[in-house]
């Protein structure tokens, strides 16, 4: 019986889907959700908020600052709570309504970007303005996750480790791209330990992480204005993009049978069931992992509200089918 004084002591990740009922080839999927921050996100917020009160950047008084589109700033405000901090999460209007509600109930401050860089789009603008708040008061201590080596250091740790014990012939690991910090951080322990093993990044359209050009994204979680410093792709053997109307349509097929997660899942499920039916998986018994990192509840007012995706996407983004099942669900 797990007996915890503080919310960051307890996570459970040792779950996994066999996604073949659903998508009629064999996908384990790997819930990182089930924790109280609600996310993956609950690793690297831990390892970098630790490694700055190792190295004495973070101290007593000190205010955390941070640029997050939604799980991070949960993470880091629960985390800030516990331990005494007080937390000012930058982020900008396509964060989801529950996830600022969700930073300030645990005491964080959330200032929201409304316009975007003219060149680096909703993050640019995020980034700077958290250097300019950095700039206004000492007291700010950035942890800057598209940055911090602690980022994918967590996974390289605690995600992939986990995924090698559990599939000892694994062929193919899928992971989605944001911050790159799980796919960095995975990849490298993967390609050190087990190099036979298969890295597909899965990113969306309009991200530029892999020098695609820039277009808008309304799903926050994976994809980026501004390529992330601590990708190296020398670790990545494919990389698969996914339009977010096939998000939403991977999200609504999840949910008919009875899956609620969230849109980076829907994104690398997508991703992971076109590259797994092009290379013929199911007829060469190819062994794929993809991760999960977070669940749904998040995205009901957008992802799983059927006027907020006919309004953003069209009325085709989701067939009958779609509707109906989610409905169902």
């Amino acid at each position: 019986m797990p007996i915890i004084s503080a919310p960051q002591e307890f996570n459970e990740d040792d779950l996994y889907i066999d996604l073949r009922p659903v998508l009629g080839t064999s996908l384990f999927l790997k819930c990182e959700g089930f924790n109280f921050s609600g996310s993956i996100k609950l690793k690297p917020a831990l390892a970098m908020v630790e490694a700055a009160e190792r190295s004495g950047v973070l101290t007593p008084g000190s205010i955390l600052v941070e640029s997050s589109s939604g799980n991070l700033g949960v993470a880091l405000s629960m985390i800030a709570a516990s331990k005494g901090y007080r937390f000012l999460c930058v982020t900008d209007s396509r964060c989801n309504l529950s996830s600022r509600r969700l930073m300030e109930a645990l005491g964080a401050d959330v200032h929201i970007v409304t316009e975007p860089d003219r060149e680096e789009g909703f993050l640019g603008a995020r980034l700077a303005q958290v250097r300019a708040l950095c700039a206004a008061d000492p007291r700010h201590v950035w942890l800057n996750q598209y940055t911090n080596s602690d980022n994918w250091r967590a996974h390289y740790r605690w995600t992939a480790p986990p995924i090698a014990r559990d599939f000892p012939g694994l062929d193919v690991l899928f992971v989605g791209a944001g911050t790159t910090g799980t796919l960095m951080g995975c990849a490298r322990w993967f390609k050190e330990r087990r190099p036979h093993v298969r890295i597909i990044a899965v990113d969306s359209v309009g991200s530029v992480t892999f020098g695609g050009p820039p277009e808008t994204r309304m799903i926050p979680g994976l994809g980026a204005g501004v390529r992330p410093e601590i990708l190296d792709e020398a670790y990545i053997d494919e990389v698969v993009l996914v339009p977010e109307t096939d998000t939403v349509r991977m999200c609504h097929r999840l949910a008919g049978r009875g899956f609620l997660f969230g849109g980076s899942t829907g994104t690398v499920v997508a991703g992971a069931a076109s590259w797994l039916e092009a290379h013929d998986a199911e007829r060469t018994g190819t062994t794929a992992v993809t991760i999960s990192p977070d669940l749904g509840e998040r995205y009901l007012d957008t992802v799983y509200q059927t006027n907020w995706v006919q309004g953003i996407y069209g009325s085709t983004a989701l067939s009958p089918q779609d509707v109906t099942e989610q409905a169902a669900a």
